[in-house]
């Protein structure tokens, strides 16, 4: 999922961070502000939908 958002944004992500964890943990943030969550959902996301709730203002 790190190469597909750089492949697309490129030079606009100021930062990217992969923080390794444990206990099914695997959460997405924008500018702080938690998008997506494994916990919660039970599942992975879809790059398809990480790239839409990037692209929408917050």
């Amino acid at each position: 999922m790190a190469t597909a958002l750089l492949e697309k944004y490129g030079n606009a992500i100021q930062s990217l961070s992969l923080i390794p964890s444990g206990g099914g943990v695997y959460e997405v943030t924008k500018n702080g502000n938690l998008i997506f969550s494994k916990k919660s959902t039970d599942r992975f996301p879809e790059l398809d939908e990480i790239l839409e709730s990037l692209d929408s203002p917050a």
